[in-house]
């Protein structure tokens, strides 16, 4: 007695699998499979979901075969689960086993420019899965079938091959995409992984000197040396220690982000000061303040910028409180 009916004995049943269905591959539901084995640079929370494929594409498989050996048993009254499992799962274990090549394809398409050659590997991937799928499921069923004492044939045909291939395409692209995805994250990852290693470059000293360019010819001035910068109509004016002032085209705007880095900030919307060479800050109550240089000079400041010197107004209030304190 035979362990499992051969392909003639299961299309003698009633509606048990119609020839163009009767090698159904679990590519019919599975729609997704791939494997672990040999693929590399998957690591993380992608193993997961990498290796969940294969595990959910099994257990598709398997209902499979149940509702196909549940849907003959209502028609012939047989219920016989042998032959549809093997169908579905000498499809299921091929997808498998070939799973790599679609990882190896995913990469190369990413490694592509341009559409033409991605498009290319795409079909060239979407023939050779299916021609190995479609001789890998055969063979297992021919060896499977052969070591029971019986027979597996295929029907080979132009009808049979298009059935199997448009499942393929679908469980191709399913496949591929999910990869992809995973390719993609790995990628992601290895990137911020030599961003996060890779040896920070070091802040550049802060230049010495500062060149101020008036007309065709330049001025060296040091930063430390300016008291403030004020502007006048399409021209600021540099105001040095010293009494030394001069007038260069440009504006307050752009010398603002020029110089912000030598700690002159704006105080008022047509003056910057030197927040180094301050040293006095009286407060207004209108929200208004007044800076005192080191040079003498009295700046006033409006109260859209007083949080450009909330650094030298909290000093003041810790030197009230302490004199408060000590008297």
């Amino acid at each position: 007695m035979k362990f499992m009916s051969d392909v003639k004995d299961t299309l003698a049943r009633p509606r048990l699998e119609p020839l163009s269905g009767q090698n159904r591959p679990g590519s019919d539901q599975a729609g997704t499979a791939t494997t672990s084995a040999g693929v590399a640079g998957i690591s993380g929370t992608d193993w997961l979901l990498y290796g969940s494929i294969p595990v959910i594409t099994l257990a598709i498989g398997i209902v499979n075969a149940l509702s196909i050996a549940q849907d003959a048993s209502r028609h012939s009254g047989l219920y016989d689960l042998r032959t549809p499992l093997l169908w579905e799962m000498s499809s299921v274990i091929t997808i498998i086993f070939i799973a790599p090549l679609l990882f190896v394809v995913i990469r190369r398409m990413r490694e592509a420019s341009g559409w033409l050659p991605r498009v290319g590997f795409a079909i060239a991937a979407l023939i050779a899965f299916s021609t190995l799928h479609i001789a890998g499921m055969v063979g297992l069923r021919k060896m499977v079938m052969l070591l029971i004492g019986g027979s597996y044939d295929f029907h080979f045909s132009p009808e049979t091959l298009v059935y199997e291939f448009r499942k393929d395409v679908i469980t191709c692209l399913l496949i591929g995409g999910a990869l992809w995805l995973i390719d993609s994250r790995r990628g992601a990852q290895q990137l911020r992984q030599m961003q996060s290693s890779a040896p920070q470059d070091q802040p550049s000293a802060k230049p010495h000197i500062l060149w101020l360019r008036d007309g065709s010819s330049r001025i060296r001035i040091e930063p430390a040396e300016i008291l403030m910068i004020s502007s006048a109509g399409n021209y600021v004016e540099y105001s040095l220690a010293g009494g030394i002032n001069h007038l260069v085209r440009g504006t307050l705007a752009a010398e603002e982000a020029r110089l912000k880095q030598y700690n002159l900030v704006r105080v008022h919307r047509t003056r910057m000061v030197n927040l180094s060479r301050v040293t006095g800050f009286k407060g207004g109550p209108n929200g208004d303040f007044e800076l005192t240089l080191d040079a003498g000079q009295s700046v006033s400041g409006s109260r859209r910028y007083r949080q450009a010197v909330a650094s030298i107004e909290a000093l003041d209030q810790e030197a009230t409180l302490s004199n408060n304190n000590v008297s």
